[in-house]
């Protein structure tokens, strides 16, 4: 799995690649934590290239958000395929994001 996040345009933009399973999910994590403190900048999160998510990267994107919102940003997934967007609404997580 590969996770990096940089600023462009005033915002937050996250890239994931690869497979979130659990084990992935805990080096993902370490890599966005600077994104729980958005510092008021809205969150991009690009999934063009995941192709597995497991729950504990589902809690990790919740997290983002929560923390975002409270910091009145704004996360939007952008790129979601088709497995992907199946686990969001099997979650119940579709009606939480903003997707692109």
């Amino acid at each position: 799995m590969i996770t990096k996040i940089e600023e462009l345009e005033g915002k937050w933009v996250a890239t994931l690649e690869g497979e979130m399973d659990t084990a992935a999910a805990v080096e993902a994590e370490e890599v966005l934590k600077p994104l729980y403190n958005s510092e008021g900048k809205d969150v991009v999160i690009d999934c063009e290239k995941l192709e597995y998510i497991a729950s504990s990267g589902l809690r990790i994107l919740i997290s983002i958000l929560k923390s975002a919102k409270a910091g009145g940003s704004r996360v939007t997934m952008k790129h979601v395929n088709d497995d992907i967007m199946n686990v969001f609404r099997l979650t119940g997580f579709v009606d939480l994001f903003e997707f692109e």
